[in-house]
């Protein structure tokens, strides 16, 4: 049994540069394509942070619990990562332009909506329909990344761009959030994302090419179902574990659920005509090893950002603008590590040479965090560790998504490119509940321990919260360091020759 379309004639065939042919013959607006494409990816992922910021003062305006707050990101983040690998398939199927296009208008529009939103339910419903459209946005345009840029020397430019920006999204939703909150108003948080997916649906339009997708194909709906609700069930686990604890009944269900529904999910990959995800895309050591990189790094990562943003606003009374800049030298060094660094060095030398090092610098930089006091400087105790951390994830997330979709058949680009960001979602929901159980958890029986005198309660509680913050930069750090283990153990590619052409894959058969 074989995984390739019944229609061979139909698939798709990437622009590759042929001898003789420079590329820059290959197609002159392919960087302007680059843009929207960037543009889209960046607006999809630093929806995940951009309403942390906004989070009170939308509380305040629709009269959400403390219990139901969480939501607001909940929804958004339990769409998006259940929903990936759908969202991959049907760009496969379907066509990525056509399905980039769908995605940035569905995904405007659930923006509109949850700025104009009157009422928590209603927020929670747009939340969860930008997850929605994101689970189809954002795997088309890294396929439509792959297929666009074939030639080694600008592949590694272009996802030099797009792993810097993959990387800093969340840092940067931190700065526009906190300036969009504390100047104009928390719906802003979610109405800017409409002018952005206008620009980028007329660029779409106009820029990016793309063969149509595969019309006699099928949907493998058993997969759909099984794979879906299961990633669905291991993300809301997460999610729910944070406010409700790790052995509350509900949790351990809902983690059940999703390994019994994942496990019949692999077995019925096995027998599909069709395959939702055909198994040689994660049998493959290389792309193993990048998807499991890539968790593990965002465990640590989105967890830092949580704890970073409470530190500075609660414990050094920072604004929200002023809390969004102090991320900045984050952020430019996520842009410099991937872009000045591994983009330039990725046509030279093995990626895990990329990625282990990067995975150390990251881990330094947090081990740096972990002397972290209630009276702790900026300048010289928190920039340092943010500047050596975002070298450091720069140096792991361009080569990440270079590797993991290199050589991969165009009919599974889009499988492929879901695969990643679904190991980055689930990374980023598991970092964000383990490493905040860890934290209170440490902050309360730290504050057990040493409150005795009750004039000194402000203090102690505020030391207490630090000192749980800095128990779990420890565990993240530990998990960075593994990370980087994993890709230097798992990621055997060498790199490509200098220069040469890529060919066309040949998909793989599965048996």
């Amino acid at each position: 049994m074989t995984s390739q379309d019944p229609r061979p004639d139909r698939i798709p065939r990437p622009t590759v540069t042929r001898p003789g042919e420079t590329a820059r013959d290959a197609d002159p607006r392919r960087w302007w394509g680059l843009v929207v494409i960037a543009l889209a990816q960046l607006m999809v992922v630093l929806d995940a942070t951009i309403v942390n910021i906004a989070l009170p003062s939308a509380q305040n305006d629709l009269g959400m619990s403390d219990g139901n707050r969480q939501w607001v990101i909940t929804a958004y983040t339990l769409a998006f990562g259940g929903l990936l690998l759908l969202g991959g398939r049907i760009a496969d199927l379907v066509g990525r332009k056509r399905t980039f296009v769908i995605g940035l208008v569905g995904f405007a529009a659930a923006s509109a909506l949850g700025g104009a939103a009157t009422t928590a339910g209603m927020l929670f419903g747009a939340r969860a329909l930008q997850g929605v459209f994101a689970a189809v946005l954002a795997p088309s345009a890294l396929s439509l990344l792959t297929t666009t840029f074939t030639d080694p020397k600008e592949r590694g430019k272009a996802f030099g761009i797009y792993g810097a920006l993959a990387g800093s999204g969340s840092a940067i939703g931190f700065i526009v959030g906190g300036l969009l909150t504390e100047y104009l108003d928390w719906r802003w948080c979610l109405y800017v994302n409409v002018p952005i997916a206008v620009i980028a649906v007329i660029g779409a339009l106009a820029l990016l090419h793309d063969s149509p997708g595969h019309a006699g194909a099928r949907l493998d709906v058993p997969g759909v179902l099984l794979g879906c609700g299961g990633l669905v069930a291991i993300v809301y686990g997460f999610a729910e574990a944070e406010p409700r604890g790790w052995t509350d009944p509900m949790v351990l269900t809902l983690f059940a659920v999703g390994v019994v529904l994942l496990t019949a999910f692999v077995w019925w990959q096995k027998r599909a005509p069709v395959p939702l995800l055909p198994l040689h895309i994660i049998k493959d050591r290389n792309r193993a090893g990048c998807f499991l990189t890539m968790a593990l790094a965002v465990i640590g990562m989105f967890g830092l950002f949580l704890f970073m943003t409470y530190y500075l606003q609660v414990i050094l009374d920072y604004s929200p603008v002023m809390t969004g800049l102090a991320f900045l030298p984050l952020t430019a060094a996520i842009i410099t590590g991937s872009t000045q660094i591994a983009a330039r060095l990725l046509d030279h030398v093995a990626p895990r040479l990329l990625m282990g090092p990067g995975a150390l610098l990251a881990a330094i930089g947090m081990i740096l965090l972990t002397r972290l006091t209630v009276h702790s400087s900026y300048a010289a105790d928190i920039l340092p560790a943010l500047i050596l951390m975002g070298l450091g994830m720069g140096l792991i997330f361009m080569p990440v998504f270079a590797t993991a979709t290199a050589g991969v058949a165009p009919r599974d680009s889009g499988v492929t490119s879901a695969t990643i960001n679904t190991s980055q979602q689930v990374g980023g929901s598991i970092g964000t509940a383990l490493l905040n159980t860890l934290a209170t958890t440490s902050s309360a029986a730290y504050i057990t321990a040493h409150l005795t005198d009750p004039a000194q309660r402000d203090l102690i509680v505020r030391e207490g919260v630090v000192h749980g913050y800095t128990v779990a930069i420890w565990w993240a750090a530990a998990i960075m360091l593994v990370a980087g283990l994993v890709a230097a153990l798992m990621v055997t590619t060498k790199p490509p020759k200098h220069g040469a052409a890529q060919e066309t894959p040949v998909p793989e058969k599965v048996a």
